[in-house]
C-alpha cells in the first residue's frame, strides 16, 4: 500500500507512482462498493426486524380481551354508558375500543354508519381526566354530536370558521390551562391543525400540563388519497404524534379498505397500532334501485307522493349531485306541501345550522342536501335516504345510505338510477385517481339484475364484510321468486353499436352515449342511422346494454374539452369479446315493496300486501300546466282478474313488446303485470291490440292525451289509506 506521505526514492519514475495509485484507489473503490452493499443489506433487515416486532407487538394488542370488563375503569365505564349515555349495552367493539384507548394505545375503528364509532371517544373523554380533541371534517358533523353532548350535561364545544371571536378566545384560554371543568370534549376541523398556530401553540401547552387527554380523528379515511373524501388538509395530520407521542391516537371510520388503512396509518405515523374492525353489514336497511324518470316534472311527483303516502311523517334525506339540484327539487317539494330545506356547502352557515336544527328537531320532515350533509349525522329515526342521483363510489353511497336506520328499526335505501347521469358524473370526475372506476361501480350496481345488492355493497368492503345474508331486505332478494330477465349473449347488440362507430367515423362525427343510443334506435340525426330496425327491446333495457359494455371495457369514454366543459364521446374499448361471447342479464325495476316500516311519531301504518299494492301519482299535460291540481293528480286505474302480479314496479314497467323481445318465453310464462310504455304514435295500436289478446287488464281512463306516458296503477280500493 503506498502512503502519500512517503518520499519515494528518485529513481522510481512518475509513471510507476500513478499506477501505484490507482491501483489503490480502485481496491478502495471496490471495499466501498462492498461496504455500501452489505450497509444496504442490513438496512433493509433492520427494516424487516422492525415490522417483525411492530407486527408482533400489533398481535399481542389483538390477542389482548380488550373487551373484557375487568380493568380498572370498567366499573367506571359501564355506569357512565347508562347513567350519562342512557345506552344500555354496547355495540360490536365498542368496549374494546375503549379500553384500547385507555390503555393508551393507538386505534383505528371500522364500524358501519350507525355503529356507534363517536361514543369511542366520547366515553372516554367523560372517565379519564383531561381534554379531548376531536378532529372532524364538517361542521354540521360538529355542531351535530355538540348539541347531542351538551343536551346529556357533557361540556363540548367547537371550534371553526363562522365561530364567534370571543368563544374562541375563551376557548383557547382553558387549552392553555388546562381547563377540563370548562370544555372537556373539543371538536375542531383539520384546517384549524393544519393552519392555526395559536391553537396548535394552545394545544401544546396543554400537552406541557398533562391535561391532553386523546386525540381522536373522525372519518380518518379522509386521510387517504385513495379515500373517496380526501382532503388535503388531513395530511399534515401526521404531525399529532410527533408532537404528542404519548398520547393515545384514535381513527374511526366506515370507509376504508386494506389499501386505505395502510395509508392511513403511514400518514399518521403510527407504527403500534391495534385494528378493530365490526361487522358492516346492516340488517334492518332495505336496498333498492329505481329508475329515474327523464321529466324533471314526473320526478318531483313521484317524489312528492312517495315522502306523503310511503314515508309520511317520516324523517328522512334526499341526497342530491350538485347545488343546483338541492335548490331546485327543494322549492319543487316545498311547492307539492312537503315539509324540506336545502342544505348544502354554499349556504350562509347560520342557513345551514338553521336547517340542521329543524330538520333534528323534525320541524322540516326532509332535507335535501349535497354529499355537505352527513358524515356521522346521529338522528336515529331516519326513515329512509333517497339518492336522486348515482354517487360518485361505492364509498360514498354506504356511507350516506347507513344514516337511515340508526335505531335498528327498518328503513329504505333508495337509489334512482338514469343512463344519463353516468356522463354527467364521468365527465366532471374521470381525472381523479380512480373517479371512473368509483363510478362505474356505482353504475355495476345498478344494472346487474342476477345479486343480491348487499352481496354487490360487500365487494368493496370484503376485509370487515362478515356476513352477507340478505334476509330478503334488497329488491333483488325480496322477488327473487318472480320471473327476471334472463341472462343472454348480446355480442350482436354489441357489434351494432361498433357499426354506428364506424358508419359516424366515415363521416367525421363523434357520438356521445345519448347520440348513439339515438342512431340504434332511430331517433335524431338520419345520417347516423344504420339500414337495419332499431331494437325491438325497449330503450331502459338497451341503455343498460350499453352501460353495461362502457364500464366493462368492451366500449370507453374518450374525454375531451370544449370551452366549458368536458364532453364524453364513446369509442371501441380494449376489452375483446371470448368464445362464450358477451353475457349480461338486465335488471328489471321493480317497485318498493309494500312493507310496514315503523313510524316514529306514532302514525298507523298498516301492513300492505307486498305484490300487489302501490301509491303513485301520474302527471298529465293538464295536471303539469295547472299547479292548482298539481298535489292531487289523477290516477288512472287497471282492474285485473288475475290475483297475483309479478310485483312489477309500475312507475317504470315496461310493455310485454320490449320484453319479449329479449326473451318471450321467460317474459310472457303466463304472468300477468302491471304495464307502462311511453309509445309512439307508430306502435301504439301494437301495444293496445297486445294488451287485448292477453287479457291481462282493461283500462279504464278519461281524456288521456295520446301523447302523455300510460301509467297502469291498482284498483283504487287497493291503495291503503294512512291515517293522520
Amino acid at each position: 500500500m503506498c502512503d502519500p506521505d512517503m518520499e519515494l526514492p528518485a529513481e522510481i519514475d512518475l509513471d510507476t507512482k500513478i499506477q501505484a495509485v490507482k491501483r489503490e484507489l480502485k481496491e478502495i473503490d471496490q471495499e466501498i462498493i462492498h461496504l455500501t452493499s452489505r450497509r444496504k443489506r442490513l438496512e433493509e433487515l433492520q427494516e424487516r426486524l422492525q415490522v417483525y416486532k411492530l407486527q408482533e407487538n400489533s398481535n399481542a394488542l389483538v390477542e389482548q380481551k380488550w373487551d373484557a370488563e375487568t380493568f380498572s375503569w370498567s366499573a367506571k365505564v359501564r355506569t357512565t354508558l347508562k347513567d350519562v349515555f342512557h345506552i344500555e349495552k354496547f355495540r360490536a367493539q365498542q368496549l374494546a375500543a375503549i379500553n384500547a384507548v385507555l390503555s393508551k394505545n393507538d386505534v383505528l375503528l371500522l364500524a358501519p354508519t350507525g355503529g356507534g364509532k363517536s361514543l369511542c371517544y366520547q366515553l372516554p373523554a367523560m372517565v379519564t381526566s383531561g381534554i379531548t380533541v376531536v378532529i372532524s371534517p364538517l361542521i354540521s358533523l360538529m355542531e351535530d354530536q355538540a348539541w347531542a353532548l351538551k343536551n346529556i350535561g357533557v361540556k363540548a364545544e367547537y371550534i371553526c370558521s363562522t365561530s364567534d371571536k370571543d368563544l374562541v378566545k375563551s376557548i383557547y384560554k382553558m387549552l392553555r390551562e388546562g381547563d377540563e371543568s370548562g370544555i372537556r370534549i373539543l371538536y375542531v376541523t383539520p384546517e384549524r391543525i393544519a393552519k392555526s398556530n395559536r391553537f396548535m401553540l394552545a394545544l401544546q401547552k396543554c400537552y406541557n400540563n398533562k391535561k391532553l387527554a386523546l386525540i381522536a380523528i373522525d372519518e380518518v379515511h379522509c386521510c387517504s388519497q385513495w379515500g373517496h373524501n380526501y382532503r388535503p388538509d388531513y395530511k399534515n395530520l401526521g404531525v399529532i404524534k410527533t408532537m404528542f407521542p404519548d398520547i393515545p391516537l384514535l381513527g374511526v371510520t366506515a370507509t376504508a379498505t386494506t389499501k386505505v388503512i395502510g395509508d392511513i396509518r403511514k400518514m399518521l405515523n403510527l407504527r403500534e397500532c391495534l385494528i378493530l374492525n365490526a361487522p358492516f353489514n346492516r340488517p334492518n336497511l332495505y336496498y333498492h334501485v329505481l329508475e329515474k324518470p327523464a321529466d324533471k316534472e314526473e320526478l318531483n311527483d313521484f317524489l312528492a307522493e312517495l315522502i306523503k303516502t310511503r314515508y309520511r311523517n317520516m324523517s328522512g334525506i334526499i341526497y342530491t349531485y350538485s347545488v343546483k339540484d338541492t335548490e331546485e327539487l327543494s322549492v319543487q317539494l316545498m311547492q307539492r306541501e312537503i315539509k324540506v330545506l336545502p342544505y348544502h356547502a354554499s349556504l350562509v352557515a347560520k342557513d345551514r345550522t338553521r336547517t340542521h336544527k329543524k330538520w333534528m328537531h323534525n320541524e322540516i320532515q326532509v332535507i335535501v342536501a349535497t354529499n355537505a350533509f352527513g358524515m356521522g349525522i346521529d338522528k336515529p329515526d331516519v326513515r329512509f335516504v333517497i339518492h336522486h342521483t348515482l354517487c360518485k363510489s361505492m364509498e360514498s353511497f354506504y356511507q350516506e345510505s347507513g344514516r337511515a336506520g340508526r335505531d335498528g328499526k327498518r328503513s329504505d335505501c333508495i337509489l334512482l338510477y338514469r343512463f344519463q347521469d353516468i356522463f354527467r358524473l364521468s365527465t366532471v370526475i374521470f381525472s381523479e385517481y380512480e373517479g371512473l372506476d368509483n363510478v362505474y361501480s356505482m353504475v355495476k350496481y345498478c344494472i346487474n339484475g342476477k345479486d343480491c345488492r348487499r352481496k354487490l355493497i360487500s365487494k368493496f368492503f370484503a376485509e370487515v364484510w362478515d356476513d352477507t345474508n340478505c334476509d330478503r331486505m334488497c329488491d333483488r332478494c325480496y322477488y327473487r321468486d318472480k320471473i327476471q330477465l334472463p341472462e343472454q349473449d348480446i355480442t350482436t347488440h354489441y357489434n351494432t353499436l361498433l357499426a354506428i362507430l364506424r358508419r359516424a367515423e366515415t363521416l367525421n362525427t363523434k357520438l356521445t352515449a345519448l347520440k348513439i343510443m339515438d342512431a340504434w334506435y332511430h331517433k335524431g340525426s338520419p345520417k347516423n342511422r344504420l339500414e337495419e330496425p332499431p331494437p325491438l327491446m325497449d330503450r331502459y333495457i338497451g341503455e343498460q346494454i350499453v352501460a353495461f359494455l362502457i364500464v366493462n371495457g368492451y366500449l370507453k369514454e374518450d374525454f375531451q374539452y370544449n370551452q366549458y366543459s368536458a364532453i364524453s364521446y364513446i369509442t371501441k374499448g380494449s376489452n375483446l369479446v371470448l368464445e362464450k361471447g358477451i353475457r349480461f342479464q338486465p335488471a328489471r325495476v321493480l317497485r318498493i315493496p309494500a312493507e310496514s316500516i315503523v313510524d316514529t311519531t306514532n302514525v298507523s301504518r298498516a301492513r300492505l300486501p307486498s305484490e300487489d299494492l302501490e301509491i303513485i301519482s301520474v302527471p298529465s299535460s293538464t295536471t303539469l300546466e295547472n299547479s292548482s291540481s298539481r298535489n292531487s293528480l289523477t290516477k288512472r286505474k287497471v282492474s285485473s282478474d288475475i290475483e297475483e302480479n309479478d310485483g312489477y314496479e309500475s312507475f317504470s314497467a315496461r310493455s310485454s313488446t320490449s320484453m319479449s323481445s329479449f326473451n318471450s318465453t321467460a317474459i310472457s310464462n303466463g304472468s300477468k303485470r302491471k304495464k307502462r310504455r311511453k309509445a309512439d304514435s307508430s306502435n301504439r295500436s301494437q301495444l293496445s291490440e297486445q294488451v287485448v289478446e292477453e287479457n291481462t287488464m282493461q283500462i279504464t281512463s278519461t281524456n288521456v292525451d295520446e301523447d302523455e306516458d300510460v301509467l297502469f296503477v291498482p284498483l283504487e280500493n287497493e291503495v291503503i289509506e294512512i291515517d293522520e
